[in-house]
């Protein structure tokens, strides 16, 4: 293993992942647990895993990848799909896990674009959204080639933008927000209203794949929202590229074709219109390479100025 191996970490509302990742990107001992609704086993399957992933290596530093929001600066978390924890002093957790090792924190949306611009659908782009549709729909920003997180580390987080101020509640407070439309649970509930039966985001894509009326259209609904939310980034932003992951983005043409549909309707000037939007091409791996990647730019950049 290289030198400048790295502990990375991921966690969302539905999974905690964790592997060791060396500075070419190959990860070695990887494995996820399921994301338990509260404390305190929050706290124990997450010091379990990373207990389990570290083993006797000697990673040089720890890069975690949280949903948010993050406070970055104080090591807090307080992600809306994790009700568990509010405030949580994430950082201090993991420190006290892996004693003696920095540790760097990063908003989960963020850490998937810088994994992708590194080493996934992203490469080569100048500007670029990352989108993770899943539990919730967060994004990140890279911009000039580099991650913007923003001074409270939250930038880009396109799930709560509001795309319809009459729209339905989102579980951040506000209304007609992206993720009210366009996450799993939110086009699995409107499919259900419908009329649908299912269970989950995973069985609507299989609906709508084999041409459900409302499993389509519950997918159409999403991807309306998703467009307006990404054409109101691109005209702020002025990204080029957006690369979409998560579980829900697994559909595949499901998501993508109403998604490419519906931006092609909503963007109206020249340099949002020349916006791409690509599938994840890293998977479950996208959030653990960009935490990685954060650890490992946090490093060097310590050495440097150290040397």
């Amino acid at each position: 293993m290289s030198q400048e191996l790295v502990l990375a970490v991921d966690i969302g509302g539905t999974k905690l992942g964790a592997g060791l990742v060396d500075a070419e990107g190959h990860v070695h001992r990887h494995a996820e647990v399921a994301t338990p609704a509260a404390e305190p086993e929050l706290g124990v399957a997450l010091t379990g895993l990373l207990r389990t992933i570290v083993g006797d290596a000697a990673p040089r530093a720890v890069g975690v990848a949280c949903a948010g929001p993050v406070d970055p600066s104080r090591g807090t978390v307080s992600p809306v799909n994790i009700p568990g924890w509010r405030d949580f002093p994430l950082v201090d957790l993991v420190a006290e896990t892996v004693p003696g090792i920095p540790v760097t924190l990063v908003g989960d949306a963020i850490a998937a674009a810088l994994g992708e611009h590194w080493l996934g659908a992203g490469r080569g782009a100048r500007s670029m959204l990352g989108i993770v549709v899943s539990t919730g729909v967060g994004g990140g920003l890279v911009l000039d080639g580099a991650a913007y997180p923003g001074p409270s580390g939250n930038a880009g987080h396109i799930g709560h933008t509001v795309v319809d101020p009459a729209g339905p509640p989102c579980v951040c407070g506000a209304t007609g927000c992206v993720e009210a439309y366009a996450s799993g649970p939110s086009m699995v509930r409107w499919a259900r209203e419908q009329g649908w039966i299912g269970a989950d985001a995973r069985a609507l894509a299989a609906s709508a794949a084999s041409g459900d009326s409302v499993a389509v259209a519950a997918f159409d609904r999403g991807t309306e929202a998703l467009a307006r939310g990404i054409v109101a980034t691109a005209t702020l932003c002025d990204v080029d590229r957006v690369v979409i992951g998560g579980g829900v983005a697994a559909a595949g043409p499901v998501l993508l074709d109403p998604l490419r549909t519906h931006l092609g309707r909503a963007a109206t000037l020249g340099f949002v219109r020349r916006v791409t939007v690509a599938p994840s091409t890293l998977g479950r791996h996208g959030g653990l390479l960009g935490a990685a990647r954060t650890a490992l730019l946090a490093s060097r950049a310590a050495a440097a100025v150290c040397a």
